[in-house]
């Protein structure tokens, strides 16, 4: 038997004293190790990014920057002249050009967000394809399903070009005003959540010939999640993911799953079909947002039991024993996904930052917020290229911790490779995710926190400053300025 490094024989008599002499000493020496990081939390005594014990990644869905801080100051937001927007997207269906507007909507309906619908919203460059998608799109879905309430809906594609205010993101702008606001954060592929969410817990999007062999993995944005179609419940993802080096690092992490009704369906279309159910989402549903139940390693690692059900990350925020890093997710009814009401979503989210704001854990955590996509509303900005995967269109993202800079609006090229890169410089002492280093080769295209114009999230951060006080908000706030 081979425990972290050293081999262990068992034999009979003698032999299996020793060896359970071996297990012993581990298990102290692991204990050993949690008192040290533990007394080291209490006396204060980390130092720079390692005041950091806690990392929660809260994902969102389909928002795109402008969307939703569009109009924030000191933003990069939508370029105006005497306040009036300056860019526009044409509207194939009356020949005129949507300028961005304010929507004071609570539920949006937003656009197609598929990888090719995103290289087409990008257009070039030129970023005006978004009314013209959001029109394919309603007419393709209203073609299948004509009698559903959105197709008497009018002007229903022009809506990708509205954007928000305080007037009804309040608590959103609350925190972008008291910690940070990132303004160059892109999705880090093309197109919709299932890729978006590989990314965010691995660094790529691939679908696998044989899952247990990681070398026939090959780049797949599109639907990488085939075994599901077959309803087939074995690993499909093969590649090495970020719990793997969490595991062999000794260093815990959970993925909260939001039970209820999973955000949308299955393809990045702009809407379902009425008799399309989205389906059910729980910690042992392998599906779109919840994808760690269809890693390999995962399972190798006898670590299903880490997913759990966003009731244990409320306990666990209350009781102080909340792990090192945590993912968590919403369901249909809390996610912003269109047409989910934005009011909701915001709720959902101030009462996850609360319940960590009221922890004993407050003083040594990091919460990192984003959207998991564009989900085709408006956004001005060219995503940079970094590989054929992407980045994507920009999206919200915001950064709210006790050492957190204050009103800071961070322009630094971001996504969420930028997250594994904080994760594994906090716990892993700059582990990658690199097929050349972390012993499970593959053929991802790129080691995405290695990119050169990936920004540092640690620049988000004074460390040397006092702890900041919790900022607790009510979870139905009016709305703001």
């Amino acid at each position: 038997m081979k425990l972290f490094g050293s081999t262990l024989k068992r034999s009979s008599g003698a032999g299996w004293g020793r060896f359970w002499l071996s297990i012993l000493a581990l298990l102290v020496a692991a204990t050993v190790v949690v008192v040290w990081r533990d007394t080291k939390r209490a006396q204060g005594s980390f130092t720079g990014i390692h005041k950091i014990q806690h990392v929660i990644v809260v994902m969102q869905e389909n928002r795109s920057f402008d969307s939703y801080f569009g109009t924030f100051p000191g933003a990069d937001g939508i370029p105006m002249h005497n306040g009036h927007p300056t860019v526009c997207s044409p509207d194939p269906a009356t020949g005129r050009c949507v300028f961005p507007y304010r929507d004071r909507s609570q539920r949006d309906y937003g656009g197609p967000h598929s990888a090719l619908s995103g290289k087409a919203d990008i257009a070039h460059g030129r970023m005006n394809g978004f009314v013209a998608q959001a029109e394919r799109g309603s007419e393709k879905f209203c073609k299948k399903d004509p009698f559903h309430p959105l197709c008497a809906r009018p002007n229903l594609s022009t809506t990708v070009m509205g954007y928000h205010t305080a007037g009804e993101i309040p608590n959103y702008w609350t925190y972008a005003r008291h910690f940070v606001l990132q303004d160059h954060m892109f999705e880090p592929n093309y197109g919709w959540s299932l890729p978006s969410h590989l990314f965010m817990v691995s660094g790529w999007s691939a679908s696998c010939r044989n899952p247990y062999q990681a070398m026939t993995c090959h780049n797949d944005l599109k639907y990488p999640d085939h075994d599901q179609k077959k309803n087939v419940r074995v690993p499909d993802y093969g590649w090495t993911d970020i719990t793997y080096l969490l595991h062999k690092y000794g260093i815990s992490w959970r993925y909260y799953v939001a039970n209820g009704t999973r955000p949308d369906c299955d393809d990045g279309s702009m809407f379902c079909p009425q008799q399309a159910h989205n389906g059910l989402q729980s910690p042992r549903t392998p599906e779109i947002w919840n994808p760690l139940p269809d890693f390999v390693t995962v399972h190798q690692d006898h670590q299903l039991s880490d997913i759990q059900g966003t009731s244990h990350f409320f306990a666990a925020a209350s009781q102080g024993t909340l792990p090192a890093v945590s993912f968590i997710v919403p369901n249909g009814a809390n996610s912003e996904h269109p047409p989910a009401l934005i009011s909701n979503g915001q709720a959902w989210v101030t009462s996850v930052i609360n319940a960590v704001m009221r922890s004993p854990n407050w003083n040594s955590s990091a919460i990192f917020l984003a959207w998991d996509d564009w989900g085709g509303f408006y956004d001005h900005i060219v995503p940079p290229k970094v590989d054929r995967n992407g980045y994507g269109i920009r999206v919200p993202g915001l950064v709210i911790s006790p050492y957190a800079r204050t009103g800071m609006v961070d322009h630094q090229v971001l996504s969420f490779d930028a997250y594994l890169k904080f994760i594994e410089a906090d716990f892993l002492n700059n582990a990658r995710l690199n097929p050349k280093t972390d012993g499970r080769p593959d053929r991802r295209p790129t080691v995405r926190e290695n990119v050169s114009i990936l920004g540092n999230l640690a620049k988000d951060f004074n460390f040397s400053q006092a702890p900041r006080p919790p900022l607790i908000l009510p979870t139905r706030p009016a709305g703001g300025p």
